[in-house]
């Protein structure tokens, strides 16, 4: 039926160009290394918002520490139609700007409990994504507003063993929560703008990450952080507006859900002080996208039995992210920093939709920190990310896809 094949395309737009990271996976846990492109966040204790990188680090601050970031998102994510079904204009297709901009918070406390143990509390995001289409879009079936909306609770601790070697563990408490509306488009028997999906749902899931930290001399220092991956149940509403002729719900609400994997995470980092002035730091990231391997939407009928709306193969791949930035201490107060990356897509060209417009992407990134007094200082960074230009097909429309987006962050370091 109609609507079982449009709840398919909704349920893919969980991943979505609009994060800026791998499928929907998100960066942005500070803006202290925004500057670098976030290169050796794992090896890097700048400030508090190690909690989420690499609770391991923690136990380099001998005085509590709290950090309050932003992220500002402004993305240009645009389509050009290049096919359309008979009977479709394809210049119907063209969007300049299918995603919203955001702003991603986060803050982070940690404090030192003796000289050994050191406790730490953070609230971030991973994943995360917002795209939104016109309500009579011409491929409304397969585009039209999605958000997906997730917040990192995290407990950690950490040990120093020896003065070069410490570890972290953590525990992580994610709240998530997702809407998807699309709507009819073109060719179907009835107004563009009828919804023919409106599922929302939320749900809670764990996780635990486990960080390592050795210090091999006074100038150079590596670091390792490990995130498990969770299983995310969105439970909640499901309707659309479909006539009961055409076999849809009309309006009836019934109970849906779609289940998802959040993958797990891998970070190496290495920082290294090169001379008073220059730093060097690096990052091999890995997500194991390879986890998230299908979709699969259920509803629940009135009569109490359950059927899969859909079972749709997504074959996504493991990732990896590579940056490599340095800071240089221009004077006592200001640090700038800068940093490059690239950022692969775990989409293959077969699988890509317009729901799924992922890519490759480059990072250009620039920032310092200042220091007001003894006990506070400010970050600040800006990253510019170019994407590929990608085309291609999805039942029966034809697509060129490009994604772009400026990242501005501020954060506000205090110790005391």
């Amino acid at each position: 039926m109609k609507f079982s094949k449009t709840l398919i395309a909704a349920s893919l737009a969980f991943v979505s160009a609009d994060s800026f990271a791998a499928a929907f996976q998100l960066s942005e846990q500070n803006a202290s290394g925004l500057g670098r492109a976030y290169a050796g966040e794992a090896s890097i204790a700048d400030d508090a918002s190690v909690v989420a990188r690499n609770p391991a680090l923690m136990t380099l601050f001998k005085d509590k520490q709290l950090s309050v970031a932003a992220i500002g998102v402004i993305p240009d994510v645009s389509l050009e139609g290049e096919g359309a079904p008979t009977g479709i204009d394809q210049s119907t297709l063209d969007d300049d700007s299918i995603a919203p901009s955001a702003v991603v918070p986060a803050a982070y406390f940690t404090m030192p409990y003796n000289d050994k143990v050191s406790l730490g509390f953070g609230a971030f995001s991973n994943f995360g994504l917002s795209t939104d289409f016109d309500d009579d879009y011409s491929a409304g079936q397969i585009a039209g507003k999605t958000e997906i909306f997730t917040v990192n609770l995290n407990a950690s601790v950490a040990y120093k063993v020896t003065e070069k070697f410490s570890y972290g563990i953590g525990l992580n408490v994610i709240y998530a929560d997702a809407t998807i509306v699309r709507h009819a488009g073109s060719g179907l028997p009835f107004a563009s703008s009828t919804e023919v999906v409106n599922l929302e749902g939320d749900d809670t899931g764990y996780a635990l990450n486990v960080g390592l930290m050795y210090q091999l001399d006074d100038n150079s220092r590596f670091g390792f952080n490990y995130r498990t991956e969770t299983d995310i149940t969105f439970e909640g509403d499901y309707s659309n507006q479909i006539p009961t002729a055409f076999g849809g719900l009309n309006g009836t609400e019934l109970p849906g859900s779609v289940e998802i994997t959040l993958p797990a995470i891998a970070e190496f980092s290495g920082s290294h002080q090169l001379d008073e002035k220059l730093g060097l730091h690096y990052s091999i990231l890995w997500t194991g996208w390879s986890s998230f391997d299908s979709l699969e939407a259920q509803v629940t009928a009135p009569t109490g039995d359950k059927f899969s709306a859909f079972n749709k193969d997504e074959s996504f791949s493991d990732s990896y992210r590579f940056a490599v930035g340095s800071d240089y201490q221009y004077n006592e107060d200001l640090l700038l920093r800068a940093g490059v990356a690239f950022d692969q897509s775990p989409v293959s060209q077969d699988h890509l939709s317009i729901s799924i417009p992922d890519t490759d992407r480059f990072w250009l990134s620039f920032g310092g920190n200042y220091t007001i007094d003894q006990n506070s200082n400010v970050d600040l960074g800006v990253s510019i990310i170019r994407g590929k230009t990608q085309n291609f097909e999805e039942d029966g429309f034809e697509f060129e896809s490009e994604g772009n987006a400026v990242l501005i962050g501020a954060q506000y370091n205090y110790k005391f």
